[in-house]
């Protein structure tokens, strides 16, 4: 238990930072799922087409610290090889 105000307010902020990053990392997870459905659909054209907001979102995510910027980079670079 949190003996402090200043401890207390912090135990709130984490409360909220990990929901918040829950969603980042459910958005990245769906992106990937969603990249590699289209991969596999053998559609070139949706792919490519989805290609470029998969990249913004991993970044988005890599930015703020819930996934490695390198994790991000690797896999838009294997996705990109893919395609």
């Amino acid at each position: 238990m949190p003996n402090t105000k200043s401890a207390i307010r912090r135990v709130r902020r984490v409360k909220k930072q990990t929901q918040i990053n829950r969603i980042r990392k459910s958005k990245y997870k769906n992106a990937v799922k969603q990249m590699e459905l289209l991969i596999n659909s053998k559609d070139k054209a949706k792919s490519k087409k989805y290609f470029s907001k998969f990249q913004s979102i991993l970044m988005q995510v890599a930015k703020s610290g819930v996934v490695s910027r390198r994790t991000a980079a690797r896999k838009i670079s294997r996705v990109s090889k893919k395609i």
